[in-house]
């Protein structure tokens, strides 16, 4: 799997901001067929840090209704990465 493929966007959200300065960690949207050793591999290569630990979760998709159809929106994968003491993303910083 590419790495590219693996990260599809970091999710930022009041709880993952509060994560992300009091424990160090990052949330992230990935691919539902990632494993772990995927989304850390990618992690480690794309940001240039040391992974610690990396939690994954299926969140499914919530039922919408359109007039008298019901659908469903798509399940997705979240990741929640640790990094290692000093360790900090770029990308996160200023957000």
């Amino acid at each position: 799997m590419n790495l590219h493929d693996v990260i599809d966007r970091p999710i930022v959200t009041e709880k993952s901001a509060i994560a992300r300065e009091a424990g160090n960690i990052a949330t992230f949207r990935v691919d539902p067929k990632a494993t772990k050793h995927d989304i850390r591999r990618a992690v480690e290569q794309l940001f240039s840090v040391k992974v610690q630990s990396v939690r994954t979760m299926q969140q499914q998709g919530k039922k919408k209704r359109v007039g008298k159809f019901i659908g469903r929106k798509p399940t997705w994968k979240k990741a929640i990465v640790e990094l290692a003491p000093g360790q900090t993303i770029e990308f996160f910083e200023g957000v």
